[in-house]
């Protein structure tokens, strides 16, 4: 079964660092561009946030490094939705190189937020509809072994 959604892009020079490979900044670029179109997929669109007068907030964001790319190295970013409720998405995006191995993951809290409150609310129907039809998509899916990691040195 395949994910419910995909982005793609390629390294492009100025994201590429002194050790000649893309630099680690750039990687959390590429993603959060994914992310903007994951947005829009859902049905959040430009448009529509501003008929709603409503947004999507980064709360939090996790990062692994597996793999190198190079200027010019074509990627593709799948996303796999882990939870969803009223007005959060656990997301957990993997980029692919072009030889279909992961190069880098990164798992994301999602918030939408009503811009005339200025604080989290509930998805519109519609959009909070399609999260559920992918969430059950996404769920039988393998749970990524990067989701829920956390930071530290591993002791003996």
């Amino acid at each position: 079964m395949e994910q419910s959604f995909s982005y793609q892009g390629t390294v492009l020079h100025e994201w590429v660092d002194y050790n000649g490979h893309m630099n680690d900044a750039e990687y959390n670029k590429a993603f959060s561009q994914a992310t903007d179109a994951f947005i829009d997929h859902i049905g959040l669109d430009e448009r529509t946030r501003e008929v709603y007068d409503y947004t999507v907030y980064t709360l939090e964001t996790h990062i692994c490094y597996m793999q190198e790319m190079h200027e010019g190295d074509p990627f593709t970013i799948k996303g796999q939705i882990l939870d969803v409720d009223a007005k959060r998405i656990h997301l957990f995006l993997t980029m692919f190189n072009e030889q279909g191995e992961t190069v880098a993951t990164l798992e994301e809290m999602l918030m939408g937020i009503d811009r005339k409150e200025g604080r989290g609310a509930a998805f519109p129907g519609e959009v909070a509809d399609k999260l559920a039809v992918m969430l059950e998509t996404d769920e039988q899916l393998e749970r990524p072994k990067q989701a829920g990691r956390t930071i530290g040195i591993r002791r003996k």
